[in-house]
């Protein structure tokens, strides 16, 4: 398995005391928003939650119960979602790394760096681009799962108000089943106008 607290105890070293993790959810649907997690773990032995990898590779139930965990032990978490609307004026790229600003800016606890997943950011603190970072960092896969389920949680609640969509299901990424009720249905107000041009 993965060593997954490399990169924490790296930072450890250099002196860091509050190192947050940021990852994001939701650049590739047609609708619904970007969900940004940005979270400060403790890494003392027996704080560390061992279950806790890249939020794709777990189950729902899983991270609904790893997100309950994250949630409780976390000395500093902050959720950003930004809706589609945004997303169309400034682009998926920049909204996600609007949303990572603003996540670590709103933080409690001010973290001394943050590890993110791949991305590049001038934010409030140093950060470390770390390419698969939602697998190889602790602190990355607990912001990673804490996006997913509250992103989810978002489009389960469109899908009360859309139910034609099935987002409940596909939350908002193109399936075919989705593209088809676009074609059939046209588009609604959650829908992110710059993804779905090809369709309508």
């Amino acid at each position: 398995m993965t060593d997954n607290l490399e990169y924490e105890r790296g930072c450890l070293e250099e002196g860091c005391k509050y190192i947050a993790g940021v990852d994001e959810v939701g650049r590739g649907p047609l609708a619904g928003p970007v969900t940004v997690c940005a979270v400060i773990m403790p890494l003392e032995e027996g704080q560390i939650i061992p279950e806790v990898t890249d939020s794709k590779k777990l189950s729902a139930k899983k991270r609904e119960k790893l997100c309950a965990l994250i949630t409780q032990r976390a000395i500093a978490c902050e959720v950003v979602s930004l809706p589609p609307e945004y997303i169309d004026e400034v682009n998926i790229l920049n909204a996600t790394k609007e949303a990572m600003k603003r996540a670590l800016a709103k933080m409690e606890v001010k973290p001394d760096v943050a590890l993110i997943d791949a991305v590049k950011i001038d934010a409030v603190c140093p950060v470390k681009a770390i390419i698969k970072g939602d697998l190889l960092s602790y602190s990355i896969s607990c912001a990673s799962i804490v996006a997913k389920v509250t992103r989810d949680k978002i489009m389960d609640d469109y899908a009360l108000i859309y139910p034609q969509y099935s987002f409940e299901k596909n939350k908002g990424y193109g399936t075919a089943a989705h593209i088809a009720a676009i074609k059939e249905y046209g588009i609604t107000p959650i829908h992110r106008r710059t993804f779905v041009k090809n369709f309508i």
